[in-house]
């Protein structure tokens, strides 16, 4: 438990040296050659763009001109990893409790107007297959994962500034957001630019719905949930798993993916008091713990390929591991990720292949996931 203590001391003190500020897998766009006429619409050459500075073995962003950015994502799951260690780490509560009051006012501060409620997007142009979203305008994934950070640090501290935007990005869930409807149940889209029908990026909106519900009590939050909830539960496969999307090119089923699915269905169901998805939550976890870990503790990407070993999928791992119980391969996850992936310097590195590893920190991705993760993890471990 100490060295587990070190290793999140020195991730954070990483972090904040950065003034959580960093580069992102997806920052491409934010080169200024983008902002070149020929370049600024081209779907095609933003997008194949976007993933070639992604896949390259060395960081080029520097000389693209591209800067460290505050992703609202990387401050809302370090608000997260405060308040577990808030309450992991009696001495620390003023200092965390700090941190996160500063953190929520830049959250605040980082709200695009125009919508129903409080939400978050990137700090960057996101060329995505079916959408395209400019800088800070909201998804559901964003503002799911951020209001869920919010809701815990609220339960853990009682900073009601939380759970007041919690309430309020319930309305942008209710309002903003398109739904794909089968009989009375629907699909939230991924954002309100697009009609994309994402399995897990509909159970954040889902998740969000139940939070709301528990904070008011008011009917319409839950009911909504349900609906949204039995529809992505109807679309489980045989063998416990889901596909990514109803897209053609969306079938495959990654780590985080499903990690993202399973913690929003079992969030929503505590919150909910609901006990008919239970089965179908038992047989989504027997399938992930059987098909995503090696014996040694390496968080597959796909349920049928090792590589590449990523810091998001490694912590939304020890994420779902822990919510579940399963403690010991949680730290097992934990502990191979700091040896094999945790620099010198606190930070972690992006992925590791099979003959090489990309070394490149970012900051959202790999960092702030890490953070979360670590800190839940000592966070049961002392309770």
């Amino acid at each position: 438990m100490r060295e587990l203590k070190n290793n999140i001391i020195k991730l954070n003190d990483y972090i904040e040296s950065q003034n959580f500020k960093g580069y992102d897998p997806y920052d491409a766009l934010k080169s200024p050659i983008f902002k070149l006429p020929v370049l600024r619409k081209n779907k095609l050459i933003r997008f194949g763009s976007q993933q070639l500075v992604k896949r390259l073995p060395i960081n080029v962003r520097p000389l693209l001109g591209i800067s460290r950015g505050h992703n609202p994502v990387t401050l809302g799951l370090c608000i997260q990893g405060y308040a577990f260690l808030y309450k992991a780490e009696p001495d620390k509560k003023n200092e965390c409790l700090q941190k996160i009051k500063m953190l929520v006012r830049e959250l605040q501060e980082l709200i695009p107007t125009g919508f129903s409620g409080a939400c978050w997007g990137y700090d960057f142009d996101w060329e995505a297959r079916h959408a395209k979203i400019p800088a800070y305008q909201p998804t559901v994934v964003a503002t799911g994962i951020i209001a869920n950070a919010l809701f815990e640090a609220y339960l853990i501290t009682g900073n009601e500034k939380c759970s007041e935007l919690v309430k309020s990005a319930a309305k942008f869930i209710v309002n903003d957001l398109n739904r794909t409807y089968k009989e009375e149940n629907f699909i939230f889209s991924y954002s309100p630019f697009d009609q994309q029908k994402v399995f897990n990026a509909s159970m954040k909106g889902a998740r969000l719905l139940a939070q709301a519900y528990h904070l008011t009590g008011k009917p319409e939050f839950k009911a909504l949930a349900d609906k949204a909830v039995l529809f992505v539960l109807n679309y489980q496969r045989e063998n416990g798993s889901w596909g990514y999307s109803l897209a053609n090119s969306g079938s495959w089923t990654d780590n985080y993916h499903t990690g993202y699915v399973l913690d929003c269905l079992d969030e929503y169901a505590k919150l909910t008091n609901d006990t008919n998805s239970q089965s179908y939550i038992q047989k989504g976890f027997d399938f992930y713990k059987k098909e995503f870990f090696t014996v040694e503790g390496i968080p597959k990407f796909y349920h049928d390929k090792i590589y590449p070993v990523d810091c998001t999928a490694a912590g939304q791992s020890i994420l779902t591991l822990t919510r579940f119980g399963e403690i010991e391969l949680a730290k097992k996850v934990s502990q191979w990720m700091v040896e094999n992936m945790q620099s010198k310097e606190g930070y972690f590195y992006f992925r590791k292949y099979k003959f090489h590893t990309e070394k490149t920190s970012f900051m959202r991705w790999s960092n702030a996931w890490m953070f979360a993760a670590i800190s839940f993890l000592q966070y049961n471990l002392k309770n």
